[in-house]
């Protein structure tokens, strides 16, 4: 007996909650567009944030390009006037510009593919939240037309509306969900390959990924021999 009370309590409960649901729909529906319309901003700003930082990142690439181009320039002369201990300090600083020079080219392209990812998933949402936008008005409409008419709270079409909003609230946090998966698979690859680049680079593996200063100075070396000639 004590079962069987209990779930009837629950079953009032829900009953309960679902009229209190139906006879709100609209005030919800709103509240939820508000919100929606809000996280679009803050894409919006996301993706704004993300274009300055790259176009900060551009700017720090062109003056290490152009510190590297005038460094070579003065090593060159360096070396056409036997000054090689010149020669080897500036060539161990072009070395350290040419890394922090790769790190920004890296950095850029990352920039490059997280913008486009962010503009494709602000379109989409701006999207969705002109379409929704569109429902309410249309919900709106039909409420008051509803309430002109006296229609009943339990005919057909306030099911139906209940129905698109409860499809509405499932199909956006099933995308919201895809979206966060997307992207955290997408997060956790890029940075398990570079760091099991950067780990073979080391090991010796391949490619250095970074020139070294001999390597610099004796590619200046053959600059040097071929401008003397």
């Amino acid at each position: 007996m004590f079962k069987q009370f209990a779930t009837l309590i629950r079953g009032r409960a829900f009953e309960a909650s679902t009229v209190v649901m139906d006879r709100n729909a609209l005030p919800i529906l709103r509240q939820q567009i508000r919100d929606c319309a809000h996280a679009v901003e803050m894409s919006r700003k996301a993706v704004a944030v993300a274009m300055a930082q790259n176009e900060k990142e551009c700017k720090q690439h062109k003056r290490l390009t152009q510190q590297i181009a005038d460094l070579e320039a003065r090593t060159l002369d360096a070396l056409q006037k036997d000054r090689e201990d010149l020669a080897r300090d500036a060539a161990e600083t072009i070395a350290h510009l040419e890394a922090e020079r790769d790190v920004s080219t890296q950095a850029q392209a990352r920039f490059d593919t997280e913008i486009a990812r962010l503009r494709t998933v602000l379109r989409e949402a701006e999207t969705r939240l002109r379409q929704l936008q569109r429902g309410q008005r249309l919900a709106t409409a039909t409420d008051k037309t509803q309430r002109l008419q006296q229609v009943a709270p339990d005919s057909g079409l306030s099911t139906l509306r209940e129905a698109e909003d409860t499809l509405r609230r499932l199909q956006t946090r099933q995308s919201e969900i895809d979206a966060t998966a997307r992207a955290m698979v997408e997060l956790e690859a890029t940075g398990s390959a570079d760091n099991m680049r950067d780990r073979l680079a080391e090991a010796g593996c391949g490619k250095p990924l970074r020139s070294s200063t001999n390597d610099v100075l004796n590619r200046l070396k053959k600059k040097a021999k071929a401008s003397g000639k």
